[in-house]
């Protein structure tokens, strides 16, 4: 991966546990552009990388993060928050895995620090004049990131659990029934992703109409697919066992294949390859549906039902 070295030129504190962060080219005049949705990876120590969302204006050559320090903080959000104006970063070109597409209404419901890639798609909304509703809850107020920003949007509602009953996300009314050319964005901690998603699904909302994105891949039921399997690379012929326990990706790299990764979660789609031959356990949260039947796999989080999975990655 090719990183870029960023400055940090704004870092202040958004509630008690989320801070909003600017970042610069530490050479250059400004930043690619990036597209609504769009995150970058960033560099916090040698083989610790994490992903965070842009949420600040795509213009202006700058890059703006939202971090949420919270206990399930795996080690990146404690080094975000203790960054000063002046420290600098490596950090990766923007991704997007998480774009608006092309529809007539985008319903949008957020949870939490999962407010960061909806902004963005609000402000392009706005930009375009698209028709959009936008649904964000939190724990209260004073922990709603960017509350101030929204609250006087007509087409924003405000979803607070220490407010009034009366205000709380009510999918039955707030989504509603299957709507035509509608597309549904949800963006959140898990119980909240599972829970909005769910209720979708339930009052009949297809699969494609439902966009999402995770901090980290859903959980797996017990026992759901293990078991060792034979990964065999196309370009070499060169077999290895992935033993219960190891990541496609581990196996790899332990044996010097250079393959791309960034997560090792399944959710920003870096270690993407096609799957030859063989029955794929998909295990990610990042591909869809037809880009699983097209052959698409993760090797970071996906495993195989099958004895032997054949990949078309040079060795």
């Amino acid at each position: 991966m090719t990183w870029t070295e960023a400055v940090v030129v704004s870092h202040s504190p958004a509630t008690p546990d989320i801070v909003v962060i600017d970042l610069a080219p530490a050479a250059g005049d400004g930043f690619p552009a990036y597209t609504a949705g769009a995150h970058i990876d960033v560099l916090i120590a040698p083989g610790l990388v994490r992903q965070y969302s842009l949420c600040g204006p795509p213009e202006g050559g700058r890059y703006r993060l939202a971090v949420l320090d919270g206990p399930s903080s795996r080690g990146g959000s404690q080094t975000i928050h203790g960054l000063r104006v002046g420290d600098r970063l490596r950090i990766s070109a923007p991704r997007n895995r998480f774009p608006l597409v092309t529809a007539r209404r985008h319903l949008l419901f957020a949870g939490g620090i999962g407010i960061t890639p909806l902004l963005a798609m609000v402000r392009r909304l706005e930009h375009e004049g698209g028709d959009y509703a936008l649904h964000y809850c939190a724990r209260s107020r004073d922990r709603a990131a960017f509350v101030e920003e929204l609250a006087g949007n007509p087409r924003v509602a405000l979803h607070f659990d220490e407010g009034d009953p009366g205000q709380l996300l009510d999918i039955a009314r707030d989504l509603g029934d299957p709507q035509p050319d509608t597309a549904v964005y949800v963006c959140g901690p898990d119980g909240f992703m599972d829970y909005v998603l769910g209720k979708a699904e339930a009052l009949g909302w297809p699969p494609q109409a439902l966009h999402k994105e995770r901090f980290a891949a859903a959980a797996q039921p017990p026992g759901a697919g293990t078991g060792g399997f034979t990964v065999r690379l196309a370009s070499t012929g060169a077999e290895y066992l992935v033993p219960d326990g190891s990541s496609v990706l581990d196996v790899l790299l332990e044996n010097g294949v250079d393959a791309p990764y960034s997560c090792r979660q399944g959710i920003c789609g870096t270690c993407v390859v096609r799957v030859l031959a063989g029955d794929p356990d998909h295990r990610d949260d990042v591909l869809t549906d037809d880009e699983r039947a097209e052959g698409m796999f993760t090797t970071c989080s996906s495993r195989a039902r099958s004895p032997v999975l054949e990949l078309d990655l040079n060795g």
